[in-house]
C-alpha cells in the first residue's frame, strides 16, 4: 500500500503509523515526484497543506507527476482514499466530482463531530452499517464540499454520497462529508479516520472509526 507525500503534507506519518503499526498493512511512503509500483493494492492521499494551499487547496498537488499513476490505479478499480487535503487533491484532479470551498464561517475548524454512513458498498465502508454513526475529528479551513443541484442529484442517483455530517458544520452541500466515484473504489472524505482509529485517542471510545481501515483489509485480502 502506498501513502503519497507532497510538499506540505503533515498527516503522512500519522497515516503510516495507523496503517503499519495498528492495522499491520505493508505501507510505504512515496514522494509526489516518484512513480508508484505496479504491485500496489491501494493508495492513500493524506491530509496536510500541500504547497501551503497556494491558489487553492490541492490544486498544485493535483499536477504532481505521481497523479498519473493514481489515475491509472483508480481506472483499474483499485482502492484509493483521499483524506482532507487528499480529498481536495482528488476533486482537483477530476477523479472525484465537486469542489472544496472555504468553510462558511471563514474559519479553520478543528473539532470532533459525527458522520452518518450513507454507502457501505465501498472498499472503505464494507464493515460499516447503513446510517451508522461514527465519531471522528475534522481539521480544515477549506472543507465545504460543494456541487450544483444537478450534480447533487447525480450523486444521490449513483449512490456516491459516502458520509454525511450529523450537523450543519461548514455549509457543505447536503451536509456531505465524503463521496466516491461512480465505480465506488475511490473515496474522498474531509474528516480524519487516522486520528480516531485508536480507542486511546478517541473520546467516544466506540471503535467504529477503525472499521474504515478494517474494511480496506477485507477489500485487499489482508484480513
Amino acid at each position: 500500500m502506498g501513502i503519497v507525500v507532497f510538499p506540505g503534507s503533515n498527516c503522512d506519518r500519522d497515516m503510516l503509523h495507523v496503517l503499519s503499526d495498528v492495522f499491520k498493512f505493508d505501507a510505504k511512503l512515496f514522494w509526489h515526484q516518484d512513480r508508484l509500483p505496479k504491485n500496489l493494492d491501494a493508495v492513500v492521499l493524506p491530509g496536510g497543506f500541500t504547497y501551503g494551499d497556494r491558489l487553492r487547496a490541492g490544486v498544485i498537488a493535483s499536477h504532481s507527476p505521481i497523479i498519473s499513476d493514481i489515475k491509472k490505479m483508480a481506472e483499474k478499480g483499485l482502492p484509493v482514499l483521499g483524506v482532507c487535503n487528499g480529498f481536495q487533491i482528488l476533486v482537483e484532479t477530476g477523479i472525484l466530482p465537486g469542489v472544496l470551498l472555504k468553510n462558511d464561517s471563514l474559519q479553520f475548524m478543528c473539532k470532533w463531530t459525527e458522520l452518518i454512513v450513507k454507502n457501505n458498498k465501498t472498499p472503505f465502508t464494507n464493515k460499516l452499517k447503513m446510517n451508522q454513526r461514527i465519531a471522528i475529528p475534522i481539521a480544515n479551513g477549506e472543507g465545504r464540499y460543494y456541487v450544483d443541484n444537478k450534480t447533487l442529484e447525480s450523486l444521490k442517483k449513483n449512490n456516491q454520497i459516502v458520509f454525511q455530517y450529523t450537523e450543519k458544520i461548514n455549509g457543505s452541500s447536503d451536509r456531505i462529508a465524503g463521496v466516491c466515484n461512480k465505480e465506488k473504489n475511490v473515496v474522498g472524505m474531509m474528516p480524519h479516520p487516522e486520528r480516531a482509529s485508536e480507542q486511546l485517542i478517541n473520546p467516544k471510545n466506540s471503535g467504529t472509526t477503525s472499521k474504515i481501515f478494517e474494511s480496506l483489509m477485507i477489500s485487499i485480502g489482508a484480513a
